[in-house]
């Protein structure tokens, strides 16, 4: 045992619970924990412009790969209050993320000192633990609770408060005595999931939904041995995108009011059971519920027991880690297999192929000023399979993820949620981090791009390159589309005539010469057959300068996206694809 500061006992935990990726910006209430960090030297620090971009990037990091765990750092007071929309982001959608605040000294939290408040309480509600800690001998302890509490069961963010008399204070302490927790997940019996397969197999046209849980437990290869023992579609969430690859013949398409497919709704409606595993049945993947449930048997496995019945009640409910869920149910499936008793669903297969090769929306449009289709076509093109997209929210989201294609987990990161505007660039600085040798992409809609712009300084400061597609309607958009209920247009114009950039054709704010003045690079397109080359050219800079660099593509101003209130009734508003042609994505080759 020696004597050590509380911060270099913390600093000496997060390097053995392997999070050393923080994310955050110092001051006086948090600089013991930064001189901690700089003293023992195991931790990587990214200077953010703005604490909740910082709470955003910690996020992308944890969303980009196995096993992460991003830490948020900042000063006390607004830096806390800063990082709520983080912590929101990051609960919502079952990441876990670690966030330290600094704090005023013990003996001045009731006294309205400088930048004193009760984060614990303000954070609570959005964490899984929220703690302020008193007393220094509790230090590591609480770290060690945290990460438990981050790995066990859902995963979700903790929020640690320091004081600075705390941080300050020395303990006892020795790290090579220290041992993390032991992280607990339920697992399914074999009795349940026996149960689960002879309803699957009682069925004519049984599905799979497949959702952000099977990601997390890192099981998608375990997901596609599965559909393809049992010879089953799947469909999997917005934030279960990628579990199987688009191009999979069992990948019978995205359900929902709005990021979904054609053929994903129509052969969901098809169905008779429905398997759900470490899905939420989120409202805009259901939709009404009467008409998702109706006519259908459901078993649902998440990893969280209360999480089932929480929409509706299953006929079956079973709290299991998606991973463990999977690994017996393969096992079963395999066993009656091999006695011949699974029923042959290859009919079903191919019904369900044969829709996905014909209900497809039209992406080849070559109007000027651009149509938004016509983008995600070209973003296809250009990207191909091993693309990593970031995207929060807005008409840009939704109409990507009807157009793109995701070809392997976590190549498709999304605060589904919560989506919070702005999320999108500080959390792909984030994925960089986690993934510097991939091809990153975020998509942006103007206005969610505007939100925390100052961030691309840090890419260009700290060379984290990705291509960032902004499409520009200068409206908000979304918001604009849901105003039609109320025949109104109110306060969802961006546009204005910028005296200082007249070639923005009052489109208002120059998003090159933004971009370029916080030291990134920057195009902007404005006739759909410079598509292919600005992708090309962005690729290019990427590459040479390693910054982030922007596609701005002007599009018009007022494109209705596909979607409705219910799965049965989606609203088509644009024409749809009557030819491979007319939609490239009606053209992917299927798996064998």
């Amino acid at each position: 045992m020696s004597k050590m500061r509380t911060v270099d006992a913390a600093v000496a935990i997060l390097e053995k619970e392997g999070a050393i990726e923080a994310f955050g910006l110092p001051g006086a209430a948090i600089n013991p924990f930064y001189n901690a960090m700089r003293e023992h030297g195991g931790i990587r620090h990214t200077l953010a412009r703005h604490v909740e971009g910082a709470s955003h990037m910690a996020d992308g990091y944890s969303r980009a790969k196995d096993g992460n765990i991003g830490i948020c750092v900042g000063t006390s007071g607004p830096a806390g209050t800063d990082m709520i929309t983080g912590l929101y982001a990051a609960w919502a959608d079952s990441v876990p993320i670690l966030c330290i605040t600094g704090q005023a000294p013990v003996a001045k939290l009731h006294k309205e000192d400088f930048q004193a408040v009760d984060i614990e309480s303000i954070a609570k509600p959005l964490t899984k633990m929220a703690m302020t800690i008193l007393e220094p001998g509790q230090v590591p302890g609480a770290f060690q609770k945290a990460f438990q509490m981050m790995r066990s069961g859902r995963p979700g963010p903790v929020l640690l408060d320091l004081p600075i008399d705390v941080q300050m204070a020395e303990i006892e302490f020795d790290i090579d005595t220290y041992e993390p927790l032991p992280v607990g997940k339920p697992r399914a019996s074999r009795k349940q999931l026996d149960k689960a397969l002879d309803m699957l197999t009682a069925s004519m046209h049984p599905m799979i939904v497949a959702g952000g849980g099977i990601i997390n437990a890192g099981a998608s290869a375990q997901l596609v041995e599965l559909a393809e023992t049992l010879n089953i579609p799947v469909i999997p969430t917005l934030m279960g995108w990628g579990t199987i690859p688009d191009d999979h013949e069992l990948m019978a398409g995205m359900v929902g009011l709005q990021t979904s497919h054609r053929y994903g709704n129509e052969n969901y409606l098809e169905s008779d059971f429905v398997i759900g595993i470490g899905n939420r049945w989120a409202n805009r993947h259901t939709g009404g519920l009467e008409t998702y449930t109706a006519g259908r048997k459901f078993v649902h496995i998440d990893i969280e027991p209360t999480q089932i019945g929480r929409v509706f009640s299953p006929d079956l409910g079973i709290a299991s880690d998606a991973g463990a869920a999977l690994e017996g149910l393969i096992e079963l499936a395999k066993e009656r297999k091999a006695a011949g008793t699974l029923p042959d669903y290859s009919a079903w297969v191919a019904e369900c192929s044969k829709r996905k090769g014909s209900l497809h929306r039209k992406t080849h449009f070559e109007n000027i000023p651009i149509k938004p289709q016509r983008v995600y076509q070209e973003m296809n093109r250009a990207f191909g399979r091993e693309a990593t997209y970031v995207s929060t929210i807005g008409l840009s989201q939704i109409a990507g993820a009807q157009m793109l294609h995701v070809f392997g987990p976590r190549r498709w990161i999304n605060a589904g949620q919560a989506g919070p505007l702005g999320w999108t660039g500080p959390a792909a600085l984030g994925v960089v981090r986690a993934i510097p040798e991939a091809t990153v992409v975020a998509l942006s809609g103007d206005y969610d791009f505007q939100f925390m712009i100052e961030e691309l300084a840090v890419g260009a400061q700290f060379n984290l390159p990705y291509i960032h597609v902004v499409v520009n309607n200068s409206y908000l958009g979304l918001i604009r589309q849901s105003q039609r209920g109320f025949k109104m247009e109110q306060n969802v114009s961006l546009a204005f005539d910028n005296i200082n950039s007249p070639e923005t054709n009052g489109y208002g704010v120059d998003h090159l010469k933004v971009a370029e003045g916080l030291g990134c690079k920057a195009l902007r397109v404005e006739d759909p057959a410079d598509l292919p080359a600005a992708f090309d050219k962005a690729k290019a800079l990427m590459g040479e300068f390693r910054v982030p660099v922007v596609v701005e593509v002007i599009l018009e101003k007022i494109t209705n996206i596909s979607m409705g209130v219910e799965i049965n009734a989606i609203n088509e508003f644009e024409e749809l694809a009557e030819t491979a042609a007319d939609a490239p994505t009606a053209t992917l080759t299927l798996q064998a």
